[in-house]
């Protein structure tokens, strides 16, 4: 028997909304590459998403080894995307003042 060595694709989707997600599951990118950060070990990681897959895990986290500085970029990306939609929330839902709004509104029910 002959071991066949090939090269498998990371287990990686971008969904709809351009976020990275780790296998067939909702889990992002980030999320497991910052709990690997905290000095998670893939198997912490797969205790902790129970929807990932071991193998997919230590692919993530061998993805993210050889591709930090995408990934950084990737990051920023995201962030910048976060602050735009944040800003846009709060120019049309006034933050001030809201909880006195829901208090009136629920008061009125």
């Amino acid at each position: 028997m002959t071991l066949t060595i090939a090269a498998e694709p990371a287990p990686l989707r971008v969904n709809a909304d351009g976020v990275v997600l780790v296998g067939k599951t909702r889990v992002r990118l980030d999320t497991v590459v910052y709990v690997f950060q905290q000095g998670a070990t893939a198997e912490e990681i797969v205790y902790r998403f129970p929807s990932l897959k071991l193998a997919d895990v230590y692919a993530t986290i061998a993805f993210y080894l050889n591709h930090q500085q995408e990934f950084e970029t990737y990051l920023q990306q995201r962030q910048q995307k976060a602050q735009e939609i944040r800003k846009m929330n709060e120019a049309k839902f006034e933050p001030q003042g809201l909880r006195d709004r829901l208090l009136a509104r629920k008061a009125m029910q």
